[in-house]
This record gives C-alpha cells, structure tokens and sequence, in this order.
C-alpha cells in the first residue's frame, strides 16, 4: 500500500507531505486543500494512460486551465511523488502554457504502484457527486471481468446483476456472514445496517441495454430505487465499491454520509474502518464527525482496525499549508484535537447553555 504521498507546485500546496495508513480520512475547513488532494491522486493515475493529462473530463474533472492549479509560489513543474514498500514513484507534470486545458507529462514511473496498474478494482474513485436515484442506467460497453464502479456509481446495478450471485471474497465477508455467501448477500448485509433492512434486486433491460435497481424492505413491496430515496443510492456503490475492490487496491471514496441519517453515517464509517484492514486502501474525505466517530468505534470497540493502521489530516486555512495529522489510540480516541476539528457541536451547546442561563437569570430579576 502507499504509505506516503508529496505534493509540489500543485494549488495550494507549494510542498507537502502527507503519510497514508490502509485508513486515510482528509477533513476541516472548505477551500483548504483535501480535494486538491484527491484530484493530484486522479491527475497522477491518469498519466499513465497519455501523455499529457486533460483537466476537465477525466473522472469528472472540471479543473480549468493550467495556471488555475498552478502554485503561484511554485515556479517549477508539478511535481508528485508516491512512497510503497520502500520504492518511491514519480511523476512531473508541466504546464504548454496558462490558457492550456491539459498537462504535459514529462516524467512518470517504468513501473507503478499496485493501486495505479491498470487492473479493474485496482483504483476506484467515487465522486461526491453520486447518481441519485434512478428508474435505470445505462450498461457499460466493457466485458463483465473489466467492469467498474464508474465515478458516480453510475454501474453499481451491472455489478450486482452480473457479480451479485457469486462467492464473496473469504478475506472480506461480512462479520455476521459465512465466507461463501453469495457477494449480493454481503452487499444487503452491510447496506441494511448503514440505511436500513433491505433485499436487492437488479435487472437487465436488454431492449434499452440498459439496468434497474428494486428494493423491498422485510415484509414491504418491492420498489423501484426512486422510490426508496437518495440515502440507498448514494451508499450502495461504496459499499460494492468496497467489497468488489482488488486486494492491495485503492477506494477513494467523497463525502461518504451525503443524504445518510446520522446513525448511518456512523455505520458508514465503521464500514470503511473494517475495509481498510481487509487489504483495501481507503481514502476518504468527509465534513462528518458521526463518520469519524463510527470509525473510532471500529478501531477501539470493535477492534476492527489497528488504531496505528489510520490517519485523520485536518486542513485549515493557514499559510504557508499547516496539514496537521492526528492519530487514533487503543480506545479509538484523537491523539488531539485542535482548533477548527469537528468542535462545532461543543461550541453550539456552549452557546445554548449560556442561552438558557442567561434566559434563567432574566426570569429571576423580571
């Protein structure tokens, strides 16, 4: 797995570097650099498909010209390196000029890293901008052995009719589950405790080419997936993502708790705190505590996770860029817990208490 990635001469980071465990989490404020994060991560995996990268298309990439991800402070060429199993890959990229729409590349590794061969489930990147749901979705023109995800989940219907009825992985089945059940048995276990109790069926429209999604939940009717809501279509590819993953493979995973009930969020992130310690890197960027905190009672109540085996780098808007790494104990608590980092429901309570105090005094004189 990757264990360290630089960052230079790319948006906000002038230089950065940035350790990565099996669990990476990248949070804090808007704007401060944890997408810019997960895009030099896209850019680096596709120049290794050209030679030069575009910067809109790719992954749903809308990033502008070259001198919109140029480091101002940064006069040389973009620069990223990757560390795995002691080997460091490189890759530098330089802008034709500011107005350009893509990246030269100049250099890239002979050999890759496992995430970055070009092997399905090796690297999968879920976009914060997830389909909702959807009477059916179009097929994907690959063979059923090259199949992925797609950036916005948009062929998580294909895996499930075309994969759905074959073994699960030994090494990644569910804790409640036998290692021979059926893959759609994984996906219905972990799916039903994140939203709720639910049987899936997926279905091939061969005249449309295209798939549809049904759900029924225990003693309901089955129903089409616009009629069971956002919070079941936007965390049913990351759960397939996850369990469909290549051993040794990269998930990179946006806002994991879009439309999920706090509760969910929480299983959300026990889901991906388990994943990590099945042999799948899992890099996720999330604006919620309730996914951290499923996640620290992954590692300390669980003890799904080693707490050494995760990382939380909390971004702020200081500069020169001061990424701050926090780190997990035994107990599944933050090794600390600085200003800005999910302290926003403490400072609101805070706030109503000195509300209901000074509410409770003006009584007292009235």
């Amino acid at each position: 797995m990757i264990d360290h990635l630089t960052i230079s001469g790319f948006k906000r980071f002038d230089t950065a570097l940035l350790s990565l465990e099996p669990l990476t989490v990248l949070t804090g404020l808007n704007g401060a650099g944890k997408t810019s994060v997960i895009q030099a991560l896209l850019l680096m995996r596709e120049a290794n498909r050209s030679q030069h990268v575009k910067l809109r298309g790719p992954f749903g990439l809308e990033l502008g010209t070259a001198a919109d991800v140029a480091n101002w402070q940064h006069a040389t060429d973009m620069e990223f390196h990757v560390r795995e199993d002691g080997m460091t890959f490189d890759w530098v990229l330089q802008s034709p000029s500011d107005e350009a729409r893509h990246l030269l590349v100049i250099s890239k590794p002979d050999s890759l890293p496992v995430a970055f061969q070009a092997a399905p489930g090796r690297f999968t990147y879920l976009s914060a901008e997830r389909l909702g749901p959807r009477v059916r979705v179009d097929a994907s023109s690959l063979p059923v052995n090259e199949l992925e995800i797609g950036v916005r989940g948009e062929f998580t219907a294909e895996i499930i009719e075309t994969q759905g009825l074959r073994p699960g992985f030994e090494d990644r089945c569910h804790p409640n589950l036998d290692s021979q059940s059926l893959l759609k048995y994984q996906i219905e276990m972990w799916l039903g405790e994140i939203t709720r109790p639910l049987q899936i069926n997926a279905e091939h429209h061969k005249g449309a080419d295209a798939y549809a999604l049904s759900f029924q939940a225990p003693d309901g009717e089955w129903v089409r997936a616009p009629n069971m809501g956002f919070g079941v279509s936007y965390a049913l590819p990351i759960v397939v993502a996850g369990l469909t993953a290549a051993t040794g493979g990269l998930v990179i995973v946006e806002n994991p708790e879009a439309h999920l009930h706090p509760a969910g969020q929480s299983r959300m992130g026990v889901f991906l705190a388990w994943l990590a310690s099945k042999g799948v890197q899992i890099i996720v960027e999330t604006h919620s505590d309730h996914v951290l905190n499923g996640m620290r009672r992954a590692i300390g109540e669980h003890a799904f996770l080693r707490p050494e085996k995760a990382v939380v780098h909390f971004f702020d808007h200081a500069m020169p860029l001061d990424v701050k790494d926090l780190r997990f104990t035994e107990r599944g608590s933050i090794s600390h817990w600085p200003q800005g980092f999910f302290d926003q429901y403490q400072i609101d309570v805070a706030a109503l208490g000195r509300l209901r105090r000074k509410g409770a005094t003006d009584g007292i004189h009235s």
